[in-house]
């Protein structure tokens, strides 16, 4: 059985309330990862304003998916890897660059499989990366800012993956089409 159980805004305490409320609002439903989140709205909290502060880097929004992607991927998180190809889909990424990132295969974009691959190594490499590695992602047309922001979205998933592992969070309704099997 899992450690968590999604909260609802009925059984939530009255901070996780507030917070779902608003998760509520903004997203007309409360995903279960949110749910899972609101036992400490405190995380809850640091996740959505991770996510809102990636929404603010130099990064487009299909590069942050990009990054978001990757490192699910990578951390076999399926809610997560699931829930991200939905609003991939959502946000009109090419449907290859998904279908790669969810098989783990180059993104024919050579600029777009930079980040992927640099955004894995990150993860993998926990951060100490060679040289090569920055090399190849700074060549490929991005700058040092974006190193660090990399490493934001990084952090972002790392509280959402983790949690769902622990939790075992079964993915929303609304991105069933995509779910993901981790391999």
């Amino acid at each position: 059985m899992p450690l968590l159980q999604p909260l609802t805004l009925e059984t939530a305490d009255e901070e996780g309330r507030e917070l779902l409320g608003q998760v509520q609002k903004k997203y007309g439903f409360v995903p279960n990862l949110l749910g899972n989140l609101a036992h400490a709205p405190k995380t809850a909290q640091a996740y959505l304003t991770l996510g809102e502060l990636l929404g603010e880097t130099s990064f487009d929004a299909t590069e942050q998916q990009v990054v978001l992607l990757a490192v699910s991927r990578y951390n076999r998180c399926e809610y997560c890897v699931g829930a991200h190809s939905a609003i991939s889909a959502m946000q009109n990424l090419p449907a290859d660059v998904i279908a790669s990132i969810r098989d783990d295969q180059p993104i024919a974009d050579e600029k777009l499989e930079a980040l992927r691959a640099f955004t894995t190594k990150v993860v993998d490499q926990r951060g100490w990366l060679s040289e090569a590695d920055s090399d190849a992602f700074l060549a490929a047309g991005y700058d040092q800012r974006q190193i660090l922001e990399v490493i934001l979205g990084v952090a972002m998933k790392t509280i959402s993956n983790y949690t769902n592992h622990i939790a075992e969070t079964e993915l929303d309704a609304a991105f069933a089409d995509f779910a993901w099997q981790g391999t």
